[in-house]
């Protein structure tokens, strides 16, 4: 089981570093996007807790459902996400594009006892308060979901719209 584990962590490693899971290679010249390479680097990178401009409450409930489900922020704007877990059941949220979600959400499936511990997601206890802080570097829409198994499949996930300041 270990070694399944092991192999699991090491395939979703490579797919992601290798864009495998649908992240290519039109943002991999540019230095700013590079420090989060593997997770969720077309959308960012983790934020420093000095430099965060807001903070955006989203609710996990066990309908299956964040909300807000879309948020929009700026260019370069450091987020702090304050993630509160109304249900009974863990919940996470997992930054990255929808097909990088897909594929982790297929591993998630495939070996449901795989702990995850990555830069853009944080998971969160039932009736627990999770915290995740991310940099915004590219314009565009990006996802986020919990990839809990099921979960993704029941429909939680979000949408987040990267824009300059004034759209």
């Amino acid at each position: 089981m270990k070694r399944r584990i092991i192999a699991c962590a090491l395939a979703m490693s490579l797919a992601f570093t290798t864009g495998a899971l649908g992240h290519g290679d039109e943002n991999h010249g540019k230095k700013e996007d590079r420090s989060a390479e593997g997770h969720a680097a077309g959308l960012g990178r983790p934020g420093d807790p000095g430099d965060v401009t807001r903070s955006i409450e989203v609710e996990m409930s066990d309908a299956m459902r964040f909300r807000p489900d879309s948020i929009r922020v700026k260019r370069g704007e450091t987020i702090r996400f304050i993630l509160r877990n109304t249900g009974n059941l863990e919940h996470e949220m997992v930054l990255g594009t929808i097909d990088e979600l897909k594929g982790h959400a297929e591993m998630m499936r495939k070996s449901p006892e795989m702990e995850h511990a990555d830069p853009n997601m944080v998971s969160v206890e039932p009736g627990k308060t999770g915290e995740l802080i991310w940099q915004f570097t590219r314009d565009g829409t990006f996802d986020f979901a919990c990839l809990e198994p099921g979960h993704f499949e029941a429909g939680m996930v979000g949408r987040i719209v990267v824009g300059h300041e004034g759209e």
